[in-house]
Order: structure tokens, then sequence, then C-alpha cells
């Protein structure tokens, strides 16, 4: 549960994106996203367990092609939210992220690979119980996930009131999506290695 709550609130790219969706859509029109998370990765680290992760140990270049689409996925988010028109007009138009592109992202988010790994890793022992032992892990991700992701849409949300100025508004966007690429430099660092 404490790798849970660690792996759930601290800053990557699901909280970045909460964050921005919660300051321009505000915590209503978020909870798609923050659902779509909320599935999607328990979603992933069940199909992990169950197998698929020897998939990519007997195919290596098939990791490395979903790390190539996820950092291209995340380069592109960048550039739409830093580049999110801001306004009550604009907002209104607009559409935040959605429930099943928010637990597609799971699939290329590297945050999420690491975490979802390492619970598996560290959390079961091979033995007759290690189904059920993935299952108890994806059912309290679940849990887990929900408030301490939920943080930080409502904290975006929050920032409306402080963020009234269309001009800090889009700056605001574009700190975050800076932060959304700084959050991949490892792992271009690491495919560069």
């Amino acid at each position: 549960v404490v790798f849970g709550v660690i792996a759930a609130v601290t800053p990557g790219p699901n909280n970045v994106m909460l964050t921005t969706t919660g300051l321009n859509f505000g915590v209503r029109r978020g909870l798609p996203h923050l659902a779509g998370i909320c599935i999607g990765f328990p979603v992933m680290l069940a199909l992990i367990g169950l197998g698929f992760g020897s998939l990519f140990h007997l195919y290596p270049i098939l990791h490395d092609i979903i790390k190539i689409i996820g950092i291209t996925y995340l380069l592109y988010l960048a550039w739409k939210i830093a580049t999110t028109v801001t306004g009550p007009e604009a907002v209104s138009q607009s559409k935040p992220i959605g429930f099943w592109q928010a637990a597609a992202f799971q699939w290329v988010n590297v945050k999420a690979w690491i975490m979802g790994s390492s619970a598996l890793a560290a959390y079961t022992t091979l033995g007759d119980n290690f189904f059920l032992q993935v299952t108890i892990i994806c059912i309290s991700f679940v849990f887990i996930t929900l408030p301490f992701a939920g943080v930080w849409l409502v904290f975006g949300a929050g920032l409306q009131r402080l963020l009234h100025n269309p001009g800090h508004l889009r700056l605001f966007n574009v700190v975050m999506a800076l932060l959304l690429v700084a959050s991949i430099l490892p792992v271009v660092w690491e495919m560069m290695a």
C-alpha cells in the first residue's frame, strides 16, 4: 500500500496531465481522465502479471518500440498542453483527456511501466497463489490511485482561482508541458546509452 501511495502521488506524466486537466477543465470534466488512469494502470499491470511482460523478454524490440511510441506521444501531449488556447470560450470548445485516452496512455507511460514492473517484482512470489497476488496488487492500485492521483486533479482545479490572467494560465501550461518533456529525459538517456 505504501508503495502504491508513493507511485500514485509522486509527480509523473499522469499527475502533470491531471493537474493541467484540472486547471483547464475543472474536476467534474477531469473525472473521466482520472478514471482512465485508475482503471488503465491496473489492467496494464494485470496483463504484465499474466505474462505479457515475458513477450518483451522474448522480443526486446517490442519494448523499444513502445518506448519510442511513448516518447513521441508524450512530446505530442506536451505540445498540446503548451499550445492550449486559454480563456473561458476556448475551454468550453475543447475537450479534456477522456477515459479511453488515459487508459491507453498507461501502455506508453514510462513511469507506469517502472512502477508496475517494480510492484510485481517486489510484492509477488512465484508459487500457486501468484495470480491471486497480482489480483490483490491490481485491486489495491485502483483504490490507491483514485484519491492520491485525484489530489493532482483537485490541485489543478484549485489553481483556477489563482490563474485568472490568460497570460499566467498560458505560462502554467508551458511549464507543465516542459515538466512532461523532462519526465521522458531519463528514458531518452537510457535509450541512447
